[in-house]
């Protein structure tokens, strides 16, 4: 019987550079479940693969941000530079400030760090309703986040 033989191997395909958005991804929070996803930078829309729920990539360039809902601490991601956000599950309507607008101090009662509008003389603690006094004390972390 005649063996077949075997075919010569095929020269290795020519090197080509990946384009320049190759390999990147961002990411986004799911329009549904509000799971953080990641993505290829250029898709239009992503399928959540927990939920399938389609969300809608922002345009290219748009620069986003994010913050913890005040009513449900899910993690909400917005449009850098707008002034307040709605909470998608508990519809809160949360405060979005920038870095430089924004101080920190522990609450006096349960000394969980809170967030509070550059200038204000006091803070309510959302974990413990404690109310939280600005003085002289806070100055220094005032400063820091002022810049």
């Amino acid at each position: 019987m005649p063996v077949p033989l075997a075919p010569y191997p095929t020269p290795p395909a020519p090197h080509t550079p990946p384009s320049a958005n190759a390999g990147q991804q961002s990411q986004l929070v799911c329009s549904g479940c509000r799971n953080l996803l990641l993505y290829p930078v250029g898709a239009s829309s992503v399928c959540c693969a927990v939920c399938n729920a389609v969300t809608a990539v922002p345009p290219p360039g748009t620069e986003m941000a994010q913050l913890i809902c005040g009513g449900c601490h899910t993690l909400l991601m917005y449009i850098r530079g707008a002034t307040s956000v709605q909470c998608s599950c508990c519809h809160t309507v949360n405060l979005a400030m920038e870095a430089n607008q924004v101080a920190h101090v522990n609450c006096g009662s349960c000394r969980m760090l809170l967030m509070y509008q550059y200038g204000a003389t006091s803070v309510k603690c959302a974990v413990c309703n404690f109310v939280t006094s600005i003085g002289a004390s806070t100055s220094i972390t005032e400063q820091k986040f002022s810049n």
